[in-house]
């Protein structure tokens, strides 16, 4: 049986590898866009993306606790069963930056995802799916912080 020191130290050495190999850091700046992880809007965040205007979609669902106790660690889930889908991202109204988390979707995979995210303060927290033609679909749902996160 191997222990966690294990896996951990041979994990270490794979990405060591892919990294010298210079596969492992190309990929992760592509799909990296800086513009859009310091925008501070909603609105900012579409723009870096490349997405047109933005509207509330009842085909948008966002999931998380409507007190979080600890802003350290919120628990938030998005999806979505529409096709045409090209990001899934999660925004924290508040926080000094907007964008959370950015998923790259494609048709073949299933706009679900789960995460964990900090949050500073009470704030709208925003699930939205970024179509393939440009359109930016939300859902908001108000999350309240009793113990803030970043930094607080």
């Amino acid at each position: 049986m191997q222990t966690r020191r294990e896996t951990l130290k041979q994990s270490a050495i794979v990405a060591g590898l892919l990294a010298s190999t210079g596969l492992f850091p190309q990929y992760a700046m592509a799909a990296y866009n800086k513009a859009a992880f310091e925008a501070k809007t909603l609105a900012e965040v579409l723009k870096a993306l490349g997405a047109g205007a933005h509207m509330e979609s009842k085909d948008i669902s966002i999931g998380g606790p409507d007190i979080a106790e600890n802003g350290a660690v919120v628990p938030l889930t998005a999806s979505t069963a529409l096709p045409g889908v090209k990001h899934m991202l999660l925004l924290v109204e508040k926080n000094p930056a907007a964008l959370a988390a950015l998923f790259n979707v494609t048709d073949s995979v299933e706009a679900n995802f789960a995460t964990r995210v900090k949050m500073g303060q009470s704030s709208d927290v925003y699930a939205v799916a970024v179509m393939a033609d440009g359109k930016a679909l939300f859902a908001k749902k108000e999350v309240k912080v009793t113990l803030g996160g970043c930094g607080g």
